[in-house]
């Protein structure tokens, strides 16, 4: 971050005094220099010990070119501190960058203990239940794995959550055409979004914790699906800083005391206090009514601490901090497409969780987005229905710079990827898979020779001879014109790092048709309510979306209410439920 001048150095996961180490050292070839000092890592684990540690994490250099010493290393510590659990780096990856890779398993060492007791409190809880299947987890990847294996590599697990919603609005774009899609996830203190091109979501191999515009987070080297998520939700707070500028998040006053209409003491102005003061939340309605909100308690605190300092109406502060809201959301999507390249017109808008439908159709009418879908799975198990649809996934990554003009390159090429190959077949037998069932995808992080940044290529499967090595260069050159708007056709090209995915598909769930209804627009509508909109009151109907009938248009502007979530149409869009029961909003 050298351009920022905010910058804050991050604050260590493991204090000086618990960091230790120990001679040896493995060359950046894989060759033994020195030899490791057993006598100092058995010292050093007592030294732990008697700090009380609940972890011990080895990271030596070098070791994704050979693992050798921090194995030595791993088998001294376990049989000195048995109870303990271990990390070794070049099990969680084999990729080089010490410091990356150090802070990966410092961070999987870091939840390992809580991540054991969490899982096996689950475990032990279900299995009374009669369940004698196998437990399985989410990934970050957008797989999952068996509960052994997120008990011992627990940083796989990371942003599983938000990942496992972007594969159920996968699901959706699949049953209803949709080949391009970014996904909306708004929740009570963030959004989240993910661009998905050709149905085909981006993994990248290094994801940043608590990264924002002011702090560099703690790297992360594993595959994640790529989301880009903003300070900026329902409970997130609406404040004036100090030249005296409205401005809304990255602060969330959360669910505890909430929002001032909940009316559990609440004093600071949030989203959804504008939301209600504004007329586009009911208050009588919100969790189908059994959550009671008070709208003279937000339109109090938004009077007093936001409408008094620009000395406006509550109503027109509350519009400004919708606004702020909806394009705090909008950065969101903006990061995922224009930033890389995308044209979101290109692309239908799938949004989910409690705030997203009430951000989506401001933030399609922004960006020129003409189709958005509000899927009929409830917005607060969204998520949980999308790892319901994921596949047993592992991956494996290694390290070792080939360029592919080399004479070698061909074997070498080969070779490393019969072995990443054969260690994932190993990883599933391990879990009680078959390996035959398993389906093998190649990848390849590539540069031009003297670069530093690298763009991820699919790799052909079987035997690579030299029609594929040119092949493989074509794919590089394409994407990187596609990512950099350049290509250096006869600069030498090289691949940094080797990438393997294997999964066994699963039975996915049916996304089912509903009956057709025997109802009307007339039967859907509620109510006539005054909404404050675009700077005056305008009344707009309100309908029940479990009454609305099929294939039925609804024009705009108007206000779909669901139990658990809110959607708005606005002038410019008319919607429909189509017969699985989504919400379409589209541009007239």
């Amino acid at each position: 971050d050298m351009y920022n001048f905010r910058y804050k150095k991050p604050e260590p996961f493991v204090p000086r005094y618990l960091r230790l180490e120990v001679e040896e050292r493995t060359m950046a070839d894989g060759s033994i220099l020195k030899e490791l000092n057993r006598e100092q890592v058995e010292q050093a684990v007592k030294r732990l010990l008697k700090e009380g540690v609940e972890s011990i994490c080895i990271s030596f250099i070098n070791s994704y070119a050979n693992p050798k010493h921090e194995i030595e290393a791993g088998d001294i510590v376990k049989k000195i501190a048995k109870d303990i659990p271990v990390t070794l780096s070049h099990e969680i990856t084999r990729e080089w960058r010490e410091y990356e890779r150090t802070s990966t398993a410092v961070l999987n060492s870091y939840v390992m203990p809580k991540m054991q007791k969490y899982l096996g409190k689950l475990r032990s809880g279900i299995s009374p239940m009669g369940f004698s299947g196998v437990y399985f987890a989410m990934l970050s990847n957008g797989g999952m794995a068996t509960f052994e294996y997120a008990e011992k590599y627990p940083i796989y697990t990371v942003e599983s959550g938000p990942v496992a919603g972007v594969i159920g609005a996968i699901a959706i774009g699949e049953v209803l055409g949709e080949k391009n899609i970014i996904t909306l996830d708004g929740g009570s203190t963030t959004t989240k979004a993910s661009l998905v091109e050709n149905m085909t979501p981006k993994i990248k191999a290094e994801y940043y914790v608590e990264r924002d515009r002011f702090r560099p987070g703690y790297p992360v080297m594993v595959p994640v699906l790529e989301t880009v998520e903003v300070g900026n939700g329902g409970t997130s707070e609406a404040w004036i800083d100090d030249v005296g500028n409205l401005r809304v998040g990255p602060k969330a006053v959360g669910a505890d005391p909430g929002p001032a209409c909940y009316g559990r003491g609440g004093n600071i102005p949030t989203v959804t206090d504008a939301y209600v003061v504004n007329g586009l939340l009911n208050p009588r309605y919100l969790l189908g009514g059994e959550l009671p909100v008070y709208r003279d308690l937000g339109e109090k605190v938004i009077k007093e601490k936001i409408a008094k300092h620009f000395n406006v109406d509550v109503e027109q502060a509350s519009e400004g901090i919708i606004k702020l809201a909806n394009d705090n959301a909008a950065l969101a999507i903006r990061l995922v497409s224009v930033q890389r390249g995308y044209d979101p017109r290109d692309f239908t808008l799938i949004a989910y969780g409690g705030s997203g439908p009430m951000f989506a159709p401001f933030i399609a009418e922004e960006l020129e987005i003409r189709k958005i879908i509000v899927p009929v799975i409830p917005p607060g198990v969204f998520s949980a229905w999308g790892m319901l649809l994921v596949d047993i996934k592992h991956d494996v990554r290694y390290t070792f710079i080939l360029r592919l003009d080399s004479h070698d390159a061909i074997n070498k090429i080969n070779s490393i990827y019969e072995e990443l190959e054969e260690k994932v077949r190993k990883i599933f037998s391990s879990e009680g898979f078959n390996s035959k069932d398993v389906i093998i995808e190649r990848y390849a992080d590539m540069r031009y020779y003297g670069q530093e940044h690298t763009v991820r290529v699919p790799i052909m499967g079987g035997r690579i001879a030299g029609a594929e090595v040119e092949e493989i260069k074509e794919r590089f050159h394409s994407s990187h014109y596609r990512e950099y708007s350049f290509r250096l056709d006869s600069s030498p090209v090289e691949i940094v790092n080797f990438h393997v995915s294997g999964i066994i598909p699963t039975k996915k769930i049916k996304l089912a048709e509903i009956p057709e209804r025997n109802n009307s627009l007339e039967k859907a509508e509620k109510e006539e309510r005054e909404v404050f909109l675009n700077g005056s009151y305008l009344k707009l109907k309100i309908y029940d979306k479990d009454m609305l009938p099929r294939d039925r248009t609804i024009k705009g502007p108007s206000i779909i209410e669901g139990t658990t979530s809110t959607a708005i149409i606005l002038d410019n869009q008319e919607g429909y439920v189509d017969k699985y029961g989504n919400l379409v909003i589209f541009v007239k």
